[in-house]
């Protein structure tokens, strides 16, 4: 087993944490603060070929594998997680999806345009009524002459009032449980396509998190993505994928808060001594650190099977459990090592803090996760 990392991951690393560092650091409490989706710097990281990390060049992607994109989403967690989770979303689910289910066509005209930031993401699975249970989705797509009319609509749907394009899925039969699940394209304008209500947020407050709603949505049969009644079977495959970003998100999260806090315990100075001096404030660091990098650990481990082409829906989970679950520990430490300042809003902690607990939420909780798990394990044995 070789751990090292090649030069061009060195490389790769160090520009994305310069980038991060010089073009969003400067910003985030005011994007935090007024909930200001950057979409200035979103480009930019389409520019820099973020965007597209995991697509082929041939469809303007970089033609990066799943650890390269794992680094990406760390590195930019670590500085402002709600600017990874943008680009997660995006690449991870939207784009990813079109290029694992599309047609050709599909990915020549979609993959390229969101690849490079010309257009922005957002998918959507969930509902008011269907969570952790997707298969139990409302949302409608009845067959009517050259058309699909969609009716319903979906919640928590990351950039989905800056997006130019929404995969959303839909019921096409209802007597086929989570096989009658399809899954449709929509562009941004298309007649009786509208955003509903936009999320007020405790963390990731600079992503963008709403309603998009279908009221006698019609679309061309040309504008479903994969096979009629695949939709929900699919979007399992691309979330196995998805969990990686979000674990590469907790431990860049986790990373971000770790770093605050030895920084200030080095700076800190109580009874005539710097507080990372005290033994009570060494084991926090060490905690935080270690499990920090069991999850890096996880989460390279299961991007590198994807990469290899093997089906890491056990590894996935597995990575995004004790990723996100780590993260809100370390973040909490981080907290405590500040003290009272760990609660005000001009320390970092403070953010990555509130920032973190979606981590253990989005693209399955916790707890969907150990059932995920569990079935593999069973399934398996």
């Amino acid at each position: 087993m070789d751990f090292e990392q090649t030069p061009e991951q060195a490389h790769l690393r160090k520009s994305i944490r310069e980038f991060a560092e010089a073009e969003i650091e400067p910003h985030v409490l005011t994007w935090d603060e007024e909930q200001i989706f950057p979409l200035e710097v979103v480009k930019k990281c389409g520019e820099m070929g973020l965007l597209g990390a995991i697509f082929p060049e041939d469809l303007g992607g970089a033609g990066l594998g799943y650890v390269e994109y794992a680094t990406i989403i760390e590195e930019l967690a670590r500085v402002d997680p709600s600017v990874a989770l943008i680009v997660a979303a995006h690449t991870s689910l939207c784009t990813n999806h079109i290029f694992q289910s599309g047609s050709d066509e599909q990915r020549r005209h979609y993959v390229p345009k969101l690849a490079t930031g010309e257009w922005i993401g957002s998918w959507s699975l969930t509902e008011p009524e269907a969570g952790s249970d997707a298969a139990g989705t409302r949302t409608t797509a009845v067959r009517d002459a050259e058309c699909w009319v969609l009716n319903g609509g979906k919640t928590f749907t990351t950039n989905a009032h800056y997006a130019d394009v929404c995969v959303a899925m839909a019921v096409t039969d209802r007597h086929q449980s989570a096989h009658g699940i399809s899954a449709f394209i929509l562009e941004k304008g298309v007649p009786g396509f509208r955003l509903g209500k936009k999320e007020n947020k405790l963390g990731m407050r600079a992503s963008a998190t709403g309603e998009v709603i279908f009221e006698n949505c019609r679309v061309p049969p040309s504008q479903m993505l994969g096979k009629k009644g695949e939709g929900f079977v699919d979007s399992l495959r691309i979330l196995d994928g998805g969990r990686i970003s979000i674990a590469a998100l907790a431990v860049g999260t986790a990373q971000g808060a770790y770093d605050a806090a030895l920084a200030y315990s080095k700076q800190r100075r109580q009874f005539g001594r710097p507080i990372s001096e005290f033994q009570a404030i060494q084991h926090k660091l060490v905690d935080m650190a270690t499990e920090i990098e069991a999850a890096r650990l996880l989460t390279l481990r299961a991007g590198w099977l994807k990469d290899q082409g093997q089906r890491v829906t056990r590894e996935s989970a597995m990575a995004k459990l004790f990723a996100s679950e780590m993260a809100v520990r370390a973040c909490n430490e981080a907290v405590q090592i500040h003290g009272g300042y760990g609660f005000i809003k001009e320390y970092k902690v403070e953010k990555f803090y509130r920032d973190v607990k979606l981590c253990t939420i989005g693209e399955g909780t916790s707890e969907i996760q150990r059932l995920v798990i569990a079935r593999q394990l069973l399934k398996s044995g």
